[in-house]
């Protein structure tokens, strides 16, 4: 381990290794960091603000880096990047949750790690600017989408404690580059319409400055995922699975997904069916669930419609270690579940999203990385963090119950991580399932709500105020173009109008949450 101490984020003060100081060849950080990086690329590399170096929690460190592609920092008194970042950047990632380790590529540089040949690979980065808080920001940003686990981690600190309100230390200049560098192109020019409208705030220099800097975006960069080897789970013996699986009117549907699960190589302890048909004189159509299957099934009949309150059903049963989230009509491969349960301890992670696709549909996304959604019907999830997570009644019957679901499991600490190379199929059967075809109480009205209400009530419980204005100007911009109102300021009207109307639906969904069904 090596440990490189800092005076306010400018000059070297000492160099320590395993504790022990050793010679510093200059002052410069930048220079510095990479010159360790390359005699020690084996070695953590830790970054560390001298007033905080009694703070340092050097006992947690196995279990924080216990594998070659994470990089944590955490901010005790200083964040780089403002929460101005949320007008152009709505994604889980850039509001953490400072009380848990939570995913996020906001880097500060009051106390921090990665490893030195991980550092290496973002080496054409660091050369190019001499600023440690815009440099470490930029290899997180970049590394997390191809394949490096970036971190906001509290145990760093021995007492896991930090300023109630962080000093921002980067300004208009740097934040105006970053986003020029790290986004598309567009966004620059939401920023600046963000800060004149909301802020009465118009940096024209800045934000022309930043045109005459090279772009990163989309930019890739070589992380040996494929090579990771995590020692988090290593002692870990209980593989045991349980699988949920909702259903409305898919019968033959579902009794292919249960003879897939009977072809696995790794076989589930338990398959829990929460089978729902809102008539209440209706009876089941799971005939064949007393079949000889080669493991537990727990058949549930309820006369309610909703897969949030279905999938909550089947959670009250987890027994087993991990909880396979699935649809009625998906085909698996025979692997599936032994490849995943090797891939999440091999990764030392307790969420995998597993790559699902419609047939004949191409992957898109090629690298195995922390990701900012989460499939209700796709992932592998540790049941440490489903067991007491629920689906929210808002979103019943609705859209946007698993991204809700993934924002309260990284909340507990559980990171998301997308694996392109597990693969299955989802069929989007045409018949049955549980989205409502009839029309919503909001869709009735002479107003119709923009966005959809169970999108404003995520936006609102999750959202920081910048995240939520950058998402309204984001929205009234993309929709112009895909509706008939062309006078601009009737558009501006109609759509406050309509946003208003959601924001009221939203709250009225919150506080009319239907609770859930009992067997």
């Amino acid at each position: 381990m090596i440990l490189l101490v800092h005076e306010n984020a400018e000059r070297v003060i000492r160099i320590l290794q395993n504790e022990e100081e050793i010679a510093t060849v200059g002052k410069d950080l930048n220079s510095e960091i990479i010159r360790l990086a390359k005699k020690y690329p084996e070695e953590l590399i830790l970054w560390c603000e001298e007033a905080f170096e009694n703070r340092l929690n050097l006992s947690a460190l196995g279990e924080i880096f216990h594998q070659d592609l994470i990089m944590c920092s955490f901010p005790i008194k200083n964040q780089y990047l403002p929460e101005r970042l949320g007008y152009v950047d709505q994604w889980p990632f850039v509001n953490p949750d400072y009380k848990v380790t939570y995913p996020t590529w906001r880097m500060s540089t009051d106390i921090g790690g990665v490893k030195g040949k991980t550092l290496l690979v973002f080496e054409s980065v660091v050369r190019i600017n001499n600023d440690l808080g815009y440099n470490l920001n930029s290899i997180a940003k970049l590394g997390q989408q191809n394949g490096l686990f970036c971190y906001s981690e509290p145990r760093l600190l021995l007492d896991q404690h930090k300023e109630e309100k962080l000093n921002i230390t980067a300004g208009f200049t740097e934040l105006f580059r970053f986003v020029w560098q790290h986004y598309k192109w567009q966004w620059v020019f939401i920023l600046i319409f963000c800060l004149w409208r909301y802020e009465s705030k118009l940096p024209l220099g800045s934000f022309i400055m930043c045109f005459f800097n090279a772009r990163y975006f989309g930019k890739n960069f070589q992380l040996l995922t494929g090579e990771v080897i995590s020692g988090k789970n290593k002692d870990q013996e209980n593989n045991s699975v349980d699988v949920v699986i909702p259903t409305l009117g898919r019968p033959e549907h579902l009794k292919q997904v249960l003879n897939d699960l009977k072809a696995q190589s790794h076989l589930p302890k338990r398959v829990i069916v929460v089978e729902q048909n809102p008539d209440p004189d209706s009876s089941s159509e799971l005939k064949d669930l007393q079949e000889n299957y080669p493991f537990e099934i727990v058949h549930h009949f309820i006369h309610f419609a909703g897969a949030c309150n279905a999938r909550n059903l089947a959670l009250n049963e987890v027994t087993s270690a991990w909880v396979f989230f699935a649809d009625d009509d998906i085909r698996i491969p025979p692997g599936l579940l032994k490849e995943s349960l090797a891939e999440l301890k091999r990764l030392g992670v307790d969420c995998l999203n597993i790559n699902c696709k419609q047939p004949g549909q191409k992957t898109i996304f090629h690298k195995i990385k922390q990701w900012g959604s989460f499939g209700a019907g796709t992932c592998l999830v540790n049941s440490r963090y489903a067991g007491n997570t629920r689906f929210s009644a808002v979103f019943e019957n609705g859209y946007g119950e698993d991204v809700d679901y993934g924002m309260q499991l990284r909340k507990k600490g559980c990171d998301i991580i997308y694996h392109p190379g597990l693969e299955f199929t989802h069929l989007k059967a045409p018949v049955g399932g549980f989205r409502n075809k009839e029309k919503k109480p909001w869709e009735k009205g002479s107003v119709e709500p923009k966005p959809s209400p169970t999108l404003m009530a995520y936006a609102k419980k999750y959202y920081s105020r910048e995240q939520l204005l950058g998402f309204k100007v984001e929205l009234f911009l993309r929709y112009y173009l895909k509706q008939e109102i062309k006078n601009p300021l009737t558009y501006i009207k109609t759509m406050r109008r309509r946003w208003q109307e959601s924001e009221k639906w939203s709250k009225h969904l919150e506080e009319n949450k239907r609770r859930p069904v009992n067997v």
